[in-house]
């Protein structure tokens, strides 16, 4: 997660939202990601995206069944169905998105429309740093 977090950091540095994603396979990181929609003016480009193309290009494969990813902020519902349709094995994230009362992203990942289920761990180790990385950068757009 602390790597998550320093890639949410390099978000912040270039002005995008702070999240970050790390994917690792047999206790190893195969692939990083960052927001990258600003820079790329692409829509799609949110963290857990960005990591997960890097992961199957990496594996020759868009199956990542034996891989875990660690994202800093409780995925939206189109990164939730990416880490399921990537069979990733497990999501473990590290702060919950505070307009999701709803628990949207665990409903997507285990709908009995999915033939996969990607098992979902809450890490709170960084939950303040986090929270506050992501609160600072909302708060100052809101100002400018």
């Amino acid at each position: 997660m602390e790597m998550a977090l320093n890639e949410a950091k390099k978000a912040l540095a270039e002005d995008e939202v702070p999240i970050g994603a790390v994917i690792v396979k047999d206790g190893k990181v195969i692939a990083r990601g960052r927001n990258i929609r600003e820079k790329s003016q692409n829509a799609i480009k949110h963290a857990e995206i960005v990591a997960i193309d890097k992961a199957c290009r990496k594996l020759n494969s868009w199956r990542l069944d034996e891989c875990e990813i660690y994202v800093t902020l409780e995925p939206c519902p189109m990164c939730a169905g990416a880490i399921a349709n990537a069979r990733i094995k497990k999501l473990v994230y590290g702060c919950h998105e505070k307009t999701s009362g709803e628990n949207l992203c665990e409903q997507i990942m285990k709908s009995n429309r999915l033939n996969h289920h990607t098992e979902i761990e809450f890490d709170q180790t960084y939950k303040d740093d986090i929270s506050k990385i992501l609160t600072t950068f909302f708060k100052t757009k809101r100002k400018n």
